[in-house]
């Protein structure tokens, strides 16, 4: 696709993540929104290896949200891959349906969830080490957010696959400076992620998280000459796309108001919905 197609594609997944949680009144919004052009980058951009139809290819890359609340994400895209019936947003958190607030194995097209943060990059780091052994080419991407990175596991799954050169793990970091609680900085400061993840072993890029050309010039490092892992510090805002939710803690888990609902829509080119 070309990078216009990517931001045409970016709207549409805002558009059908803001429907799906407005109509049950259920869900995060600001996670899913600030992680919407990395998950396009991925799934569209010609990085990963996405069948349409079989989630379960066996030359697929691996694709993990490891932050959960942002797990909705993927549900609009793997639905639009014909994974499962595009009618199972609509019936989003209903007894019966496929899809929860957050991501579960029935799910087709899941690779990994997560519960406790932390998670992914270990699973992530398994399903690359399992492809090296198997002399396999199917590489792992793995979303994590900065507020994740406070959980010790990310840092040891760091030290394994750096130990075992796995250039086919590549996290990538939402950094959109906010946690549930408010700013990671204030909280505990993560200090440079930058030169901490280069510590580790790994290969690094910073990009602007919400930039398709950043992101793909970012990506194209992916299968380079270096043994190294690769990790992308994916500069974010929470909440991208919906002003009055852009970079505010408060919304991590708010619902709007019908009058912020309206403002919602319009800023997103949707017309009244049920």
């Amino acid at each position: 696709m070309q990078i216009n197609d990517l931001e045409n594609k970016a709207l549409w997944l805002r558009q059908e993540l803001w429907k799906m949680v407005m109509r049950k009144g259920k869900g995060h919004i600001p996670s899913a929104f600030s992680c919407v052009e990395i998950l396009i980058a991925l799934y569209y951009g010609g990085f990963a290896k996405v069948f349409p139809g079989e989630p379960k290819h066996p030359d697929r890359d691996r694709i993990i949200v490891s932050k959960g609340h942002a797990a909705i994400a993927q549900y609009p895209i793997l639905a639009d891959y014909g994974f499962f019936d595009k009618s199972e947003l609509t019936k989003y958190t209903e007894p019966g349906g496929l899809l929860g607030m957050y991501a579960d194995f029935r799910i087709p097209g899941i690779e990994g969830i997560s519960g406790s943060l932390g998670h992914g990059v270990g699973m992530g780091a398994g399903y690359a080490l399992a492809a090296k052994s198997d002399q396999s080419f199917h590489k792992s991407f793995v979303i994590v957010g900065d507020g994740e990175c406070y959980e010790g596991s990310i840092w040891e799954s760091a030290m394994f696959a750096a130990h075992h050169n796995l250039k086919n793990l590549i996290v990538i970091v939402d950094c959109n400076e906010l946690c549930i609680l408010g700013k990671t900085d204030e909280l505990l400061s993560l200090g440079d992620l930058k030169s901490k993840w280069m510590s580790f072993g790994w290969e690094v890029a910073s990009v602007n998280g919400h930039s398709f050309e950043e992101l793909l010039r970012a990506f194209s490092k992916v299968g380079s000459k270096s043994k190294k892992p690769l990790v992308i510090i994916a500069n974010t805002i929470k909440g991208s796309g919906i002003s009055f939710m852009e970079g505010k803690a408060e919304w991590h888990n708010k619902i709007p108001s019908p009058v912020e609902l309206s403002q919602g829509n319009a800023e997103l080119g949707i017309v009244e919905f049920e």
